[in-house]
């Protein structure tokens, strides 16, 4: 199986989808990835890869599909026989979930069965990558989280990746599929979506660097989260399924920074003084924000070798300085 060099992503669009898919294809794997009807390539993050003629057609091809429709996705399976699947799609935004609560259960929840449900019925053993998350922690018993941490999640997005998680558990154990539950811990880059919090700041202090804005409103400035690159984190994933062995693995940094500390780190790229352009609004704020998410990457770093590379800061810029490029 290991000659097969084939891979299958949901989620491909995505941000971590567009890191993994460039980082199967400097592995030399094909790559083929599920892509909603109603996605707009033209402005997605895999359009460098798309527009590439080496590329597109050759080690990279996109199937148009819906996770709920699963007569669509054992085509594709059928078409594609991926080696490894990484399923990283489903709504992705936790404050979101508790507006769309039913859709984000369907898509995180059922979608994941039912592809679990294909994996199993596949003539050639597959090897799965399941995408969780901190959130199925919540308000956790205890800090850092580990693998072992009893899931208590405080948002519809928790409940609904617990449940995956869980289904993940069962198929590997009642069946023996390789599946491994990747538990990410949040992570950011340049290509974060516009509604999530990091992303959110960066372009907000570029253009105010650039007087194009004057103020970011912000919800609560003391949440504080476990903040990574999602450029090393797609490599934990990729780790994650050459092992011999399927298995859960907690990707985190073991830090914690709040909002106001990536506020003042962006501001600090810019050499501005945040307290002049941030106001706070409690329209932001969620309903049930989880009190203190940190993971413990120990078992990840001593059973796969992986190491988070760059620092907080270093994230920091980054997103800053590919906002200011933007907004030039």
């Amino acid at each position: 199986m290991s000659d097969n060099k084939t891979a299958l992503i949901t989620g491909i669009t995505g941000q971590d989808g567009s890191y993994l898919t460039e980082l199967l294809l400097e592995k030399g794997y094909t790559v083929h990835g599920v892509v909603r009807r109603t996605s707009n390539l033209l402005r997605s993050r895999i359009e460098h890869l798309r527009g590439n003629e080496r590329v597109y057609g050759k080690s990279l091809f996109l199937h148009y599909g819906d996770l709920s429709d699963g007569t669509t996705l054992r085509r594709i399976f059928s078409e594609v026989r991926p080696a490894e699947i990484y399923h990283l799609a489903g709504q992705s935004h936790v404050g979101l979930s508790f507006e769309i609560p039913e859709s984000t259960c369907e898509e995180i929840g059922m979608a994941t069965l039912r592809l679990l449900e294909i994996a199993r019925d596949q003539p050639q053993p597959v090897k799965f990558y399941h995408a969780s998350s901190s959130e199925i922690f919540g308000n956790a018993t205890e800090s850092p989280q580990t693998e072992k941490t009893p899931l208590l999640p405080a948002s519809p997005y928790g409940c609904a990746k617990a449940f995956a998680t869980q289904l993940a558990r069962v198929y590997r154990e009642s069946y023996g599929l390789f599946v491994c539950n990747g538990i990410l811990y949040n992570h950011e880059s340049p290509r974060r979506g516009e509604n999530f919090v990091t992303r959110k700041i960066a372009r907000a202090v570029a253009r105010i660097a650039r007087g194009l804005e004057q103020e970011l409103s912000l919800g609560k400035l003391e949440s504080r989260r476990d903040w990574g690159r999602a450029q090393d984190y797609v490599v934990a994933m990729w780790l994650m399924l050459q092992q011999e062995k399927a298995d859960d693995y907690v990707v985190a940094t073991g830090e914690t920074h709040s909002v106001r500390d990536f506020v003042e780190a962006a501001f600090a790229v810019v050499n501005l003084p945040p307290d002049k352009y941030v106001k706070r609004n409690p329209a932001f704020d969620r309903p049930a924000d989880p009190a203190r998410l940190v993971g413990s990457p120990e078992k990840i770093k001593t059973t796969l070798g992986w190491r988070p590379s760059g620092s907080f800061n270093d994230l920091v810029r980054e997103m800053v300085e590919a906002e200011l490029a933007a907004a030039d």
